[in-house]
């Protein structure tokens, strides 16, 4: 079966970029406590019921794994390039780390705590984020917490330089309330949404950020 070209695009870029891309943004979060909030929050949502794992979806190398280890969450990370997870397992040995597509996990049904996809789905084309959601759905346990972030907007930016390399990378900004409706639809049921203005590292380019806590009901 012939792979999807935006998936190929996007393994040889992060492939291309995955040694500089660690070093260049291995402390980003430092300078963004609203990022860390969020990712607080949901640390303290998977950690009470502790129903399972929480997969790092698209986590490349490592550093929102890392960071949610930290917090004392039993976490995974998935990433398509096999650089970014060769990268992720040098930079913290101590974590799991695993190749795969997070539009065909090979997950058991509901065997998650947790779902992360940290600004992971911006590579996906938008007519395939229903199949990423409703993979999101499947792998995870009733009761199973969804963070997402994302770039707020309607268009795709083509890359062709970044992190110091020459790449072929589509990038898409996407509207917060149709992707609320994506995960609706999913049975994904909205817990907060965030909406945070660019900082000063992401000026001009990058626009607003989207920050979305949700999860799957409780079986009744």
């Amino acid at each position: 079966m012939t792979e999807a070209t935006y998936l190929h695009a996007t393994r040889t870029a992060y492939d291309t970029v995955a040694v500089d891309y660690e070093r260049l943004l291995r402390d980003e979060l430092n300078a963004k406590p609203l990022d860390r909030a969020m990712l607080a929050a949901f640390s303290e949502l998977v950690q009470a019921p502790r129903i399972g794992p929480v997969a790092d979806l698209g986590c490349g190398p490592g550093r929102v794994t890392a960071h949610l280890h930290s917090l004392g969450v039993e976490v995974f990370g998935i990433d398509l390039s096999p650089e970014m997870i060769a990268v992720a397992r040098r930079t913290h040995p101590e974590l799991r780390f695993e190749e795969g597509s997070m539009t065909a996990l090979e997950l058991k049904d509901g065997i998650l705590g947790g779902v992360v996809a940290w600004y992971s789905t911006v590579h996906t084309p938008p007519e395939l984020l229903p199949t990423v959601f409703a993979e999101c759905h499947r792998v995870l346990a009733p009761g199973g917490h969804v963070l997402l972030a994302f770039k707020v907007g309607d268009q795709c930016w083509h890359r062709d330089q970044a992190y110091g390399h020459a790449v072929a990378l589509d990038i898409y900004w996407t509207s917060p309330d149709h992707v609320a409706d994506l995960m609706s639809r999913a049975g994904l049921v909205m817990d907060a949404r965030m909406i945070r203005e660019p900082d000063e590292s992401e000026k001009p380019r990058q626009g607003q950020q989207a920050f979305f806590l949700a999860h799957k009901p409780k079986e009744s």
